[in-house]
């Protein structure tokens, strides 16, 4: 299935949005795209939010129609992540799988935290800058458990299926042998980057140390299913939206027409505005 990016709104500011389409028309990216691009071989979809060595804080809008890619807003700003020396903005292409979901009314068994009520995370760590709202097939690799402010926050590990390392790389022990010190600047990365902003360093399951391909296969499964009960209305959808288009049985559906109204009803796209040159800063921390 072939996907495009329809931009509207002008970027760097609150309005700026990214919807997803098909050949048919305007598709929501966290419930209509398939979780595998290929169940046998084990191969799934990933939905790029952040380009690598960006620093836009993008995300897939679970609350809004269509659920489009916006950028994060916090205290009425737009959110940046900071640039942690050596660490320049998102050191991999950052996304999620569709069809996950993250239930916070679950207790998840390997963490003991509940599910953050997102759609679970991504870091594709191959060669190739991404594009924002691109749908690219990786492999999993392995799973890192965040403990982000008391909720549990997977980041999988995977690499797109068409990078040359690609058929180097079969499980998480891989990465460290072909790409060393790869995950522990991960690691480094996630435990230090809200530090500029004054919060304290992340958390992590398991010392901080990565899980390998089979576990984290079975944490997207578990996600999957939870994802199921919530877009069939068997779990409350607690403020997020579940209209779709393509999904048999949904709750929610969206004919063709009125998803191509929802994404005409957004501000039409125009020039970038400026950013502030801040979001460039180094920050330098010291880890106790």
């Amino acid at each position: 299935m072939a996907y495009t990016v329809c931009e509207k709104g002008c970027t760097n500011t609150s309005d700026y949005r990214v919807y997803i389409k098909n050949d048919a028309g305007p598709i929501s990216p966290f419930h209509d795209i398939p979780l595998f691009a290929n169940e046998g071989n084990k191969i799934f979809n990933m939905v790029v939010e952040v380009p690598r060595w960006t620093n836009a804080k993008m995300e897939i809008a679970t609350k809004e129609p269509l659920n489009p890619i916006k950028q994060d807003v916090k205290k009425g700003k737009l959110r940046y992540v900071a640039n942690v020396f050596p660490h320049h903005g998102y050191i991999w292409n950052y996304g999620a799988l569709p069809q996950t979901w993250e239930d916070p009314n679950h207790i998840d068994e390997a963490t003991g935290c509940r599910g953050d009520n997102d759609p679970i995370d991504v870091c594709e760590i191959g060669y190739r800058v991404a594009k924002r709202g691109e749908v690219i097939q990786v492999k999993v690799l392995g799973t890192l458990a965040l403990i982000d402010e008391g909720e549990t926050d997977w980041k999988l590990i995977a690499i797109d299926v068409n990078d040359p390392m690609a058929p180097q790389l079969s499980d998480i022990s891989d990465v460290e042998k072909h790409m060393p010190g790869f995950l522990k600047a991960s690691v480094e990365w996630f435990r230090i980057y809200k530090i500029p902003d004054g919060k304290p360093e992340n958390q992590f399951a398991f010392n901080g140390e990565a899980r390998e391909r089979d576990f984290a296969h079975k944490i997207i499964l578990e996600t999957h299913e939870a994802w199921q009960n919530l877009v069939l209305g068997t779990s409350d959808a607690g403020g997020l939206n579940t209209s779709c288009v393509t999904v048999p049985n949904a709750a929610n559906k969206l004919s063709i027409p009125d998803a191509t109204s929802v994404v005409q009803s957004s501000p039409e796209p125009g020039a970038p505005q400026a950013v502030d040159p801040k979001v460039d800063l180094w920050h330098y921390v010291s880890l106790k």
